[in-house]
């Protein structure tokens, strides 16, 4: 029987590749994210604070591909935590600051395991973990 929809095989598709290891990356992250007491979303938020100490919410999102309504309740919690705080800034009060706390300085600290743990659990060779971030980058466009 002929297939007239080659395009809609799933092995022909590049996004389930992607979408699946990216579960699975996410998956490994957890127990070491857990002794942490962070989700992904928020390691990766923690990231760019920790590099950046200040950000509006605006330029966060961008960094990170997500829009407010995921970065709100994520920030709150953080800010719960005593990781962050939250604050209008005084020249236009649109624009929510994000700024790293000193706990969430020290939470650093901790986090810097993480990427060598992680390093164990990717099976690629150092060339080409550097090919597939250079692709992976190349298909999102610049990022901050």
């Amino acid at each position: 029987m002929e297939d007239k929809y080659p395009g809609l095989k799933l092995g022909n598709q590049l996004c389930f590749p992607l979408y699946a290891c990216s579960r699975e990356i996410v998956k490994k992250y957890k127990p070491f994210l857990d002794e942490l007491d962070l989700t992904y979303t928020q390691y990766i938020t923690m990231m760019v604070l920790w590099e950046k100490e200040q950000i509006n919410v605006k330029e966060l999102g961008e960094c990170l591909y997500l829009d407010s309504g995921t970065l709100t309740p994520l920030l709150k919690k953080l800010e719960t935590k005593g990781w962050v705080t939250r604050r209008r800034a005084k020249e236009d009060e649109r624009v929510l600051i994000v700024t790293l706390t000193q706990e969430g300085r020290n939470l650093r600290d901790r986090a810097a395991m993480v990427p060598e743990k992680m390093s164990c659990c990717v099976k690629l060779t150092p060339e080409e973990a550097r090919t597939l971030y250079t692709l992976l980058y190349k298909m999102l466009g610049d990022c901050c």
